[in-house]
């Protein structure tokens, strides 16, 4: 897990909000409501590892960027779900291109192959470690896994 989590570092320190077009916690909250569009802010708490308070935080500078929206859980009034709107899925994609060079980068010294075997096993190591929620991570690994191979 060291390894894994020095490789992070190298994409986070190369990944400037400049480049982006975001904050890093930004893009990565957007990438979590992606995937589990309308779902319960209380798990992107749980996702992110991040107390309620701070969510809420990150979820209010969202909303004023107009990249997501929260609304009543219909069916507990105490629960908000968070759904990402379309201005929050082109800025989601331009960033998500940007860091296409950032990743480029860092994983240079793997061929295609063997980067579309380290997004398969790290989205499946993913999706076994955040709450289970139907088509977890499915739509980013697809998409990760078509962007490797192309």
């Amino acid at each position: 897990m060291a390894l894994l989590t020095r490789l992070a570092k190298q994409v986070y320190r190369r990944s400037s909000e400049e480049l982006l077009g975001m904050h890093m916690r930004h893009l990565m909250a957007l990438s979590y409501v992606r995937d589990h569009d309308g779902g319960p802010q209380q798990e992107l708490a749980e996702a992110l590892c991040m107390d309620a308070n701070n969510v809420v935080l990150l979820l209010n500078e969202l909303e004023d960027l107009g990249f997501v929206t929260r609304r009543r859980d219909p069916s507990d009034r105490r629960r908000h779900l968070v759904e990402l709107t379309a201005v929050g899925r082109e800025a989601l994609d331009a960033a998500e291109h940007a860091q296409e060079t950032i990743e480029d980068d860092v994983l240079g010294a793997l061929d295609a192959d063997e980067r579309a075997t380290l997004w398969r096993l790290l989205a499946r190591a993913l999706r076994g470690a955040e709450p289970e929620t139907s088509g977890v991570g499915d739509t980013a690994a697809a998409a990760a896994a078509a962007a490797v191979s192309a």
